[in-house]
């Protein structure tokens, strides 16, 4: 086959790394791949180089493929896209991110491409933007979902809240769980010790670790709220940030303010082969996000033996299972959050079996393997219906 993928911004990301393995995957299954993306900007790094470094995978930028609203450049943008599409011929169109969605489905539905599918790792829509913004997303992704053959979710949550928003068919939708590179997470290239060393902490030191850009809707604040007090009276309270972003300086401003500087670790950027050695220092990640799909890092936390606090919001109970796999928490809710911390520090025990479940849970459903496989078979089968 050929395959086409289409993805907003190769940043380091979920999503992004989603879209890479599955190119990679695909490629090495012996068919041909391009991955299309828009300009890649800003604190939050890039997978470009990670995808050119395979050597099997075509890489396109197009210059008028953004992620904010842009008519003039959308509208360049599609045009752009159909002659890729003419010029490429590819069996598969397969789109990821919201602005990618649309204009990806709407010109490879216009080249009359075979097979059009989209992924939705975490919608646009959502109750923390104003409410003329999610009409305008929801009216273009029940046009775009008009426009493709298979809408495919990374978790069942992101099928239910698209369906009530008027998205698509039921019969469109399948899950795809994400997948992960997951030898990395079972066989970790460090000890427990290696990895606390390189960033300063102790081992008697209980550690809370966060995986995700320093932004908006992340949760840093609420965390810094939860545990701040709780790190002024116990000094073997630690709690580390991977990861960059937009809010780093305007965070580490709070961090300063509350005294916190010496307790803190913040890692900056770091690429995705790189995370499991973190996880490793970690006895809990915490995962405060107002929303998501489903958390890649809440995954990759799991098959790292490392249970999980998080906000209940959209897939993220899929996995962290509360009570089994980790403790789940209303949004917003700083004293649960504290609370959930508090309980992982008592109960060392049982926190290491939320850990065990957890990994035992996530090791095949996550694999990338499985989840090349499955994509596949979803490609194969449009097209065996199309040429039938």
């Amino acid at each position: 086959m050929r395959i086409m993928h289409i993805s907003t911004r190769l940043i380091l990301g979920g999503s992004q790394e989603n879209t890479v393995l599955s190119c990679a995957g695909q490629a090495d299954a012996g068919h041909d791949v391009s991955l299309v993306y828009g300009p890649i900007y800003g604190p939050e790094g890039s997978l470009l180089p990670r995808a050119r470094e395979h050597g099997g995978i075509e890489t396109i930028e197009t210059p008028d493929l953004v992620r904010q609203v842009a008519p003039w450049r959308d509208r360049r943008c599609t045009g752009a896209l159909r002659r890729l599409i003419r010029d490429w011929k590819p069996d598969v169109v397969h789109t990821h991110s919201s602005k990618a969605g649309i204009l990806g489905r709407l010109a490879a539905w216009k080249e009359g491409v075979p097979c059009v599918i989209h992924t939705i790792h975490g919608l646009a829509f959502h109750p923390y933007q104003a409410r003329w913004r999610n009409a305008m997303y929801i009216v273009a992704e029940r046009f775009a979902a008009k426009r493709c053959h298979r809408i495919l979710c990374v978790a069942d949550a992101m099928r239910d809240q698209a369906l009530a928003a008027g998205i698509g068919r039921p019969e469109q939708y399948v899950t795809v769980h994400s997948g992960m590179e997951v030898e990395r997470h079972l066989d970790p290239a460090v000890t427990r010790a290696e990895s606390r060393a390189a960033l300063d902490l102790d081992e008697e030191d209980f550690v809370v670790g966060t995986i995700s850009r320093l932004a908006e809707l992340k949760g840093h604040d609420d965390l810094l709220d939860a545990v701040g007090p709780m790190m002024r009276d116990d000094e073997r309270m630690k709690l580390v940030w991977v990861g960059d972003g937009w809010w780093r300086d305007r965070l580490l401003g709070r961090v300063r303010d509350l005294g916190l500087a010496d307790r803190v670790r913040v890692t900056g950027l770091v690429p995705p082969e790189e995370i499991a050695t973190h996880l490793t220092a970690m006895d809990v990640l915490a995962q405060p996000s107002y929303r998501e799909g489903l958390p890649r890092t809440v995954v990759q936390a799991l098959l790292s033996a490392v249970p999980v606090i998080a906000y209940d919001v959209d897939g993220t109970r899929e996995v962290c299972i509360d009570g089994e796999t980790g403790r789940l928490v209303e949004p917003k809710d700083v004293a649960g959050l504290a609370g959930a911390v508090r309980w992982m520090r008592e109960h060392e025990a049982e926190r290491r079996e939320m850990g065990r479940r957890g990994r035992e849970l996530c090791r095949e459903r996550f694999a990338a393997a499985t989840m090349v496989r499955r994509l596949l078979e979803i490609y194969e089968e449009q097209l065996e219906g199309v040429s039938a």
